[in-house]
Formats: structure tokens, C-alpha cells, sequence
């Protein structure tokens, strides 16, 4: 029980190196496109049934939009989704890896998949984000910003473990 509560914190650390390298992805010109506005837009939609826009930018700003964008992206996208790691060795029987960041760094680039397949299509944005908004370069940018976020996972496991 107590490695899901250093996951948990290991992905909210994560979730601020992944904005971290965000911000400076997109100094080089790589970004996905998606905004903390965007995140909250789309996660107030799916508590009013709508999961899905033909493109969440032509969609009217939602009062509140970036404070919702800011508690998912922590809570859910970032504690939340940390909890699959141990909870997939947990019920798979496997042991947790030995070494926490190369676990965590795999763990990251395998929640890139969440945005390709889960989150830009709900933008409207097609699976990578292939229609998102011009210049951006979801496949490449998620890729980037979800490889720390593992990390950070891993390292917080792997902090928690030596207690």
C-alpha cells in the first residue's frame, strides 16, 4: 500500500518535470499544441457527457476552464495515471523492477500513448495529433514531456523504497 501513495507523489513531481520540458520543448519550436486550457476544457466537457469535439479549439472557453486543466492534469493525468505502475506489477505478480528509473523512464514513454490515442483524438485532433493545431508536433512533444514524467515516478518509487 504504501509504494501506491510514493506513486501517487511520484506523479505529481512528475507531471511538473513533464511541464518543465514542456516549456522548454517549446522554446525550440516542439509543442503538441495542447494547453492547460484545452485540458480543462475537455475534462469539464466529460463531466457534462461529451468526451469527444470536432475541434476543442472552435469550442466556446468554459468558465474555470484552466483551474480544472491544472487539478487534472496533477491529480488525475499525474498522481492518477502514476498508480497503473506498481499496480500493474501488483496484479500481474511480477516484481517491481530493481531500478526504479529505468522502470520509470519505460513507464513514461508507455503513457505517451495516453494523449495519442486517448486525449488528441478527443481534441479532434486524430490520433497523434496529425490535425492539431499547425506547426505542432504531438507524436514528438509527448514523446519528450512523458519521459520525465516517468522518471520522476521511478525516482520518487525508488526514494520511498529506500525508507
Amino acid at each position: 500500500m504504501e509504494i501506491l501513495i510514493w506513486a501517487f507523489i511520484g506523479g505529481i513531481v512528475g507531471a511538473v518535470l513533464m511541464d518543465v520540458t514542456e516549456t522548454y520543448t517549446a522554446k525550440v519550436g516542439i509543442t503538441s499544441g495542447v494547453n492547460i486550457a484545452l485540458v480543462g476544457r475537455w475534462f469539464l466537457g466529460l463531466l457534462h457527457g461529451r468526451f469527444t469535439y470536432s475541434n476543442i479549439l472552435d469550442s466556446a472557453p468554459l468558465a474555470g476552464e484552466v483551474k480544472a486543466g491544472w487539478a487534472f492534469h496533477f491529480l488525475v493525468g499525474g498522481g492518477g495515471v502514476a498508480l497503473l505502475y506498481p499496480l500493474f506489477f501488483q496484479a500481474t505478480g511480477l516484481p517491481l523492477p530493481s531500478d526504479h528509473l529505468l522502470g520509470g523512464a519505460l513507464f513514461g514513454l508507455a503513457t505517451s500513448a495516453l494523449p495519442w490515442f486517448i486525449l488528441l483524438p478527443s481534441f479532434g485532433w486524430g490520433m497523434f495529433g496529425r490535425r492539431g493545431p499547425r506547426g505542432s508536433n504531438a507524436l514528438l512533444a509527448s514523446t519528450l514531456s512523458h519521459l520525465p514524467y516517468g522518471l520522476g515516478v521511478g525516482a520518487v518509487i525508488a526514494l520511498g523504497a529506500s525508507f
